[in-house]
């Protein structure tokens, strides 16, 4: 087989495969750092656990979509908050201000581009996550 078929087969292999979103989310032990599950298209999804609150920020060029597993969020926006539920989603729009929290630990699952970094246009110490860290 050539290198380029074994990388191909092991691609499909890895696409075609299942896991549990329970299972993922018990390997988490921290809040705020996102841990990719799955790639597609470009895009990433990446699991994150939430606590507390998360400082504000911006993506220039990704849109971003939270979607609640477990517990309650809250994305502010300078204007509006929209609290989200288990089974709900949002999308926020790249360049729209805002900032995540769960005053409770909540479970949520993030789509956006690979490489995407997590507080956008603001590097924060305690925040700022390394991207593509897979689980």
């Amino acid at each position: 087989m050539t290198a380029l078929r074994r990388q191909v087969a092991i691609s499909v292999q890895t696409f075609m495969t299942k896991a549990s979103l329970s299972e993922k989310f018990a390997l988490i032990e921290e809040h705020w750092r996102p841990k990719v599950v799955a790639q597609l298209n470009g895009q990433e999804l990446k699991l994150v656990k939430f606590k507390g609150v998360f400082p504000w920020h911006h993506h220039e060029k990704e849109d971003e979509l939270f979607l609640v597993w477990r517990g309650q969020m809250i994305i502010e926006f300078r204007e509006q908050r929209v609290t989200l539920q288990a089974g709900e989603f949002c999308v926020v729009p790249r360049g729209v201000e805002h900032r995540t929290m769960a005053e409770a630990e909540a479970e949520v699952l993030v789509f956006e581009p690979a490489q995407t970094r997590n507080t956008g246009n603001v590097v924060d110490e305690a925040f700022t996550a390394p991207n593509g860290v897979v689980l």
